[in-house]
């Protein structure tokens, strides 16, 4: 567990690093050159960074253990950040659109520069470096902040892949691509903070447990020959893992010492689940 959050926080630290350092120069060069695609992608590093803030964040709050007005620790914490993050990609995503609608219908011309197109190779590579570490990362840890720093690394490298592509093709005065690419990014950011913001709104609303863990709780107690029958299974999230609550039903025969004792040896065969925290069993006489 320890592990995991520190890992986020350093991901977090890495992302806010990369990103200041990427907008300072992508949003120079931007301004300068008058690049709507460059100022699109400048902006959505400003976004970056608040994710990455918020992944810093939601992952102390998260971290913290279980109290007395916490029962279930404080796991929900990455959900709620990372709805924070995705309604800002949404919003930035609005912006950005307006934007560059604007200059495409204003005919706004972009003059090729090559340090355009090093910012952009610089940027690739950066990105690319980040995705490579959060996506290790996300898949060892199931951390969901960790996941939508990555895919917010990924969509980077083809963002400025294609505003490097609007950029070359100015040198045969083809200027449309510019406003064009601006359009495609904001739709980007909008696609990936709507997937987000979904998959969040859905823990925080108590979805339940995937098909697969429930078909593995069912299996498990087809270990128990004593278990006659399974009732009532329900579940709640708790930041990336889940509260199994079951009912299984006994011998009306059995003591109530064997019976507890059955339901104690279940519960640590559910717990080992990786993404179950906590297993609630209630036991009725058949």
């Amino acid at each position: 567990m320890g592990d995991r959050f520190k890992s986020t926080k350093k991901a977090g630290i890495f992302g806010i690093l990369g990103n200041i350092f990427l907008l300072i120069i992508k949003g120079t060069i931007g301004f300068i050159s008058g690049s709507q695609a460059m100022i699109a992608d400048s902006a959505n590093s400003a976004s970056d960074i608040f994710a990455s803030v918020m992944t810093t964040i939601g992952n102390k709050i998260a971290s913290e253990p279980q109290d007395d007005n916490h029962n279930f620790g404080h796991g929900k914490a990455e959900y709620i950040f990372s709805l924070f993050i995705s309604l800002s990609m949404i919003v930035l995503s609005f912006k950005l659109l307006y934007d560059a609608v604007l200059s495409l219908l204003n005919k706004n011309e972009l003059q090729f520069s090559w340090i355009l197109v090093v910012v952009c190779i610089i940027t690739i590579i950066t990105k690319f470096a980040l995705f490579i570490y959060t996506y290790k990362l996300s898949k060892k840890f199931n951390n969901i902040l960790l996941e939508a720093n990555m895919k917010d690394h990924r969509n980077d490298c083809i963002v400025t892949s294609f505003t490097l592509i609007s950029i070359l093709v100015t040198l045969v005065n083809i200027y449309w691509l510019d406003g064009i690419v601006g359009i495609g990014i904001s739709i980007w950011i909008a696609y990936t903070g709507i997937k987000i913001f979904i998959e969040s709104y859905n823990t925080l609303m108590d979805k339940s447990v995937d098909d697969e863990t429930l078909n593995t709780i069912s299996n498990l107690t087809k270990n128990y020959p004593e278990i006659q029958q399974i009732d009532n299974v329900s579940s709640s999230p708790v930041g990336y893992k889940y509260v199994i609550v079951l009912t299984i039903f006994v011998d009306g025969n059995m003591s109530t010492f064997e019976s507890h004792s059955l339901a104690d040896k279940l519960e640590k065969d559910i717990n080992s689940l990786d993404n179950v925290y906590r297993t609630i069993i209630h036991v009725n006489p058949i």
